[in-house]
């Protein structure tokens, strides 16, 4: 039994820790195409519409390291108060215009620390 658990304890951790992995803006290029978890400040909030508002994460438009575009109208936050939070976000890793950027349509994509 003993040796159960802990082989249970072991493939739990290892699924959490590949499934909530963050990555920094160095790493970003490495995973264009991947659907990974990136966790960083909110610098500034943007919205152009009901149904698309660019978060720029990491600095301010237009030094950020990378935006999440949150697009359709499944998402709501308070907008207002998103700067300075730590915000994470999973979704496939993109480059719009040469610059990394997530696409959020789904509210299951955004967590707060």
């Amino acid at each position: 039994m003993k040796k159960l658990f802990t082989l249970f304890v072991f493939i739990a951790a290892f699924a959490f820790k590949a499934s909530a992995q963050s990555f920094n803006s160095q790493e970003f290029k490495d995973n264009i195409g991947k659907t990974k978890t990136l966790c960083d400040v909110v610098s500034s909030v943007k919205i152009f519409s009901d149904t698309l508002t660019l978060i720029n994460m990491g600095g301010d438009y237009p030094n950020q390291k990378y935006t999440i575009a949150v697009k359709g109208n499944k998402i709501t936050l308070d907008w207002a108060n998103l700067k300075g939070k730590t915000m994470c976000v999973t979704g496939v890793f993109e480059l719009h215009k040469n610059r990394p950027e997530i696409v959020a349509a789904q509210p299951d994509q955004i967590e707060f620390k």
